[in-house]
């Protein structure tokens, strides 16, 4: 497996899975601290639910088990399953976040706008035919 085709999964799962655990296991904390050292991005965008948050938690935990068995077993599950299913998640989430950026002051801006582009473009790479497994 190409090197960059095992970090965009790697990304992608270590990324799903904290975030998914934190908002499953955790939602208030979840809401009121991600993404954490001393930064609010939840918060700031309407009032608490946890049902809201929990669901979020349960699609990111998806996302980090799909790329994380990607990861381990690419024959099962190759990486363009991975990221067709990761992006159909990870492309409307961007496009949320990208024209809802003024809720944030500019640390935050940057920051979100790396993470998710971060993640719609491992979602996309994986797709290509450069990134798939040799058989």
């Amino acid at each position: 497996m190409p090197a960059i085709t095992r970090a965009a999964l790697a990304y992608l799962a270590v990324t799903g899975l904290v975030v998914g655990i934190w908002a499953c296991g955790f939602p208030a904390l979840f809401y009121s601290a991600f993404p954490g050292f001393g930064l609010t991005w939840v918060s700031v965008d309407g009032p608490y639910n946890q049902h809201l948050v929990r669901d979020t938690g349960a699609a990111y935990l998806m996302v980090g088990g799909l790329a994380g068995l990607g990861l381990l077993r690419p024959l099962l599950v190759t990486p363009f399953a991975v990221g067709f299913a990761t992006l159909l998640f990870n492309l409307p989430h961007f496009a949320y976040h990208m024209t809802h950026l003024g809720m944030y002051g500019p640390v935050d801006k940057v920051l979100n706008v790396v993470a998710l582009l971060g993640a719609v473009l491992c979602s996309a790479w994986l797709m290509t035919g450069r990134a798939q497994v040799r058989r």
